[in-house]
This record gives C-alpha cells, sequence and structure tokens, in this order.
C-alpha cells in the first residue's frame, strides 16, 4: 500500500469512527458503546478522529507524493507516540486513553502507516 491508499483508506476510516462515536455506537461514553467498557471514545477522540480523517483524505488529493510519504510517517510516528504514551497514563489533555484496545490499534496503525510510507515502487525495466 502507498501512502496516498493509506491517507484514503484511514482517512475514510477516521472520519467514520469519527462519526460512530458521535452518534453513540462507539462513545461518548461507556454507556452509549455498543462494544461497552471494551472499546469506547470520548467526545476528545471522536474530534481528533473526525479532524485527522477529513485531513488525510484531503490531503491524498492535494498533497504531492512525497508530501503524501512525509506526512504518513509523521502520521505512523504519532501513532506510536500515542501506543506508548497510553502504556503510561490514560489522559491526554483530557482524551480517554485508558484502554487497552485503544493502545494496540494505535500501534497497529502506526505500524501500518510507517509501512506504508516505506512503500518503493520498483521502477520499470527497459527491455
Amino acid at each position: 500500500m502507498n501512502p496516498k491508499q493509506f491517507l484514503q483508506i484511514g482517512g475514510v476510516v477516521l472520519l467514520l469512527v469519527g462519526i460512530l462515536g458521535f452518534v453513540g455506537v462507539i462513545g461518548p461514553t461507556v454507556e452509549d458503546s455498543i462494544f461497552g467498557e471494551d472499546w469506547w471514545f470520548d467526545n476528545g477522540e471522536n474530534w481528533a478522529h473526525t479532524i485527522l480523517g477529513v485531513a488525510g483524505l484531503l490531503a491524498s488529493f492535494v498533497f504531492p507524493p512525497a508530501a503524501q510519504r512525509g506526512l504518513v510517517f509523521l502520521l505512523g510516528l504519532t501513532g506510536l507516540y500515542f501506543g506508548i504514551y497510553s502504556l503510561f497514563t490514560e489522559d491526554f489533555f483530557g482524551t480517554n486513553l485508558e484502554n487497552p484496545l485503544d493502545t494496540i490499534l494505535h500501534f497497529v496503525v502506526g505500524g501500518w502507516a510507517l509501512l506504508a510510507a516505506s512503500y518503493n515502487r520498483a521502477p520499470a525495466r527497459a527491455m
């Protein structure tokens, strides 16, 4: 998967997760989430997911490939940072990071982004 695809797929997923969090499918409280205590997002996370989803989609169409690669690399580092950060604390400026699934998902998305950023299509060989 290349960086553009990551931004498009990731953008759609984040936008959907943000919207589902706002309407109560996976948040904004434990009681509202269909997953209960296992997985839910508070409104801070819902806003972050929604804004990042829209930004990812826009970047996939507006940014040139080199900028997309840099952005996806930065997103990978950010995902890993939040995965590590959530191992030591449950709060980031008021957002909920207490859920073990949040930690796992941040690590998975961070790794996925770093793989996408490292995608290098082999050059075509002349015959």
